[in-house]
């Protein structure tokens, strides 16, 4: 108990867990839909709309949000045309978006520390004002999920079915597409841009090791994501470690004994 004596761990313990069941939820989807490429591919993207906040001098957070859904309908709509793959179109948006945050970093004055925490995650040092905004964008995203939850679990097993059923694949699919943005954002401050995908795909993973029905999937990944945030934070404050390597490798060990417990 004595780590939540401090303002910073309850900040941090607060804003983890609320992103973790995010994640939790959009991890399923992601596994489901095996996007996971596209959510690797966004999350380094936000790079460029880290720095373009830096420049600018506005909230990182909020350039990279909007950088982020516009890098996801790019992607999608590049590659829906037929012309150029998928993997192509998210290698482009990766390594061009990362060349544009270098370039614009390094018009600065001078480099901010703050990148650093963007880079490999800083959940320790958010502020009241960064927990409230994250906790507001995840009810605004679960309430969108929420709402077409149905239509979005059919198009996940079969967009055909979907479409001569008359559902807007396409809508859903964007609504999809902006929540995996958004999550990917609230997530870098947990976990950094790099080690972001973890927090996307890992949880799914897991789930989809231990049970084969969509909603106990849900629930199982959120469960994941919630252990290993709360164990991360206290062994980083017990030992004096990187919170966010160490959620990493804690959901990665439990993927591991997930897929031997699945063998056996």
């Amino acid at each position: 108990m004595e780590i939540l004596s401090y303002g910073f761990m309850q900040r941090a313990i607060i804003t983890g867990m609320i992103v973790s069941i995010l994640t939790g939820i959009i991890s399923v989807l992601v596994v489901l839909r095996r996007v996971a490429f596209v959510g690797s591919g966004i999350s380094h993207a936000a790079f460029g709309g880290v720095a373009i906040g830096f420049l600018a001098g506005i909230n990182p957070m909020i350039t990279a949000m909007i950088y982020s859904i516009l890098v996801a309908f790019g992607i999608e709509r590049i590659s829906s045309g037929g012309k150029v793959a998928e993997d192509t179109a998210i290698g482009i948006f990766f390594s061009s978006s990362m060349a544009l945050g270098i370039v614009l970093i390094s018009l600065s004055k001078s480099y901010n520390v703050d990148l650093f925490g963007y880079l490999f995650g800083s959940i320790l040092a958010i502020s009241e004002k960064e927990m409230w905004l994250t906790i507001g964008m995840t009810f605004v995203i679960l309430g969108m999920l929420m709402a077409i939850m149905k239509e979005l679990l059919l198009t996940t097993f079969n967009e055909e079915l979907a479409i001569v059923g008359g559902i807007p694949t396409g809508l859903v699919k964007s609504i999809f597409l902006i929540s995996m943005a958004v999550a990917i954002v609230m997530s870098i401050k947990v976990v950094g841009i790099i080690l972001v995908s973890a927090l996307l795909v890992i949880p799914g993973a897991v789930a989809q090791l231990l049970s084969k029905s969509f909603y106990p999937m849900l629930l199982i990944s959120c469960l994941i994501a919630l252990f290993s945030t709360v164990a991360g934070l206290y062994l980083s404050y017990r030992f004096d470690i990187s919170p966010g390597g160490t959620i990493v490798l804690i959901i990665t060990g439990l993927f591991f004994a997930a897929f031997l417990r699945s063998k056996r």
